[in-house]
This record gives C-alpha cells, sequence and structure tokens, in this order.
C-alpha cells in the first residue's frame, strides 16, 4: 500500500521549496508531481495541431517521495503515514501522531 497516493496534501520538508503546500497531481513510481511545487520555466514551440502557442511556460516537475510529507489538517503539521490493519482484513491509511484514518 502506497504512503502517498494522488490527490493528498502534502508539505515540502526538504529542497529549495521546503515549507511549501500542494496537492498530489500524479504519482510516478517514487516520485511525485505535486501543484505549484518545483516550478521551472520551459522553453515551449507552438504547436498549431494541438493549439499550442509558443513561449516560455512555467511548470512543475517532480520531486522525490522522501521530500514530501503528509500535511495533517488537525495539527497543522507534517506527518507520518502508518497502516492500520481492519478486522474484515482490509488495510487503512493513518496518521502516526493521533491514530486518525486519513481517507475513509
Amino acid at each position: 500500500m502506497r504512503k502517498i497516493k494522488k490527490n493528498d496534501d502534502v508539505i515540502v520538508i526538504a529542497g529549495k521549496d521546503r515549507g511549501n503546500r500542494g496537492n498530489v497531481l500524479r504519482v510516478l513510481g517514487d516520485r511525485l508531481l505535486v501543484s505549484g511545487v518545483n516550478m521551472v520555466k520551459k522553453h515551449q514551440k507552438p504547436n498549431p495541431v494541438k493549439g499550442l502557442t509558443g513561449g516560455i511556460v512555467a511548470m512543475e516537475i517532480s520531486i522525490h517521495a522522501s521530500n514530501v510529507a503528509i500535511y495533517n489538517a488537525a495539527s497543522k503539521k507534517a506527518d507520518r503515514v502508518g497502516v492500520k490493519m481492519l478486522e474484515d482484513g482490509r488495510k487503512m491509511r493513518v496518521f502516526k501522531s493521533s491514530g486518525e484514518v486519513i481517507d475513509a
């Protein structure tokens, strides 16, 4: 079971964007694409077939999963993720600090 999934609210704990928060857009193996984090400027050629104009565009690039932590809204801090087994055999992700279920 993955510790961090798509649409999770995460906070960056290491790197140039330390302290920034965002939602996970995609999970790419051990790397994550997080909205508004690790922004770079890319020179883009125009593509009339796709309707893209050329120029310099700002876009997110992936960040390693070890540099982010899941954001606990109750404590307003970064938290670690644990896995708890239920009686019926299902696994649930929980916050390590409080034991609350992350997603029901």
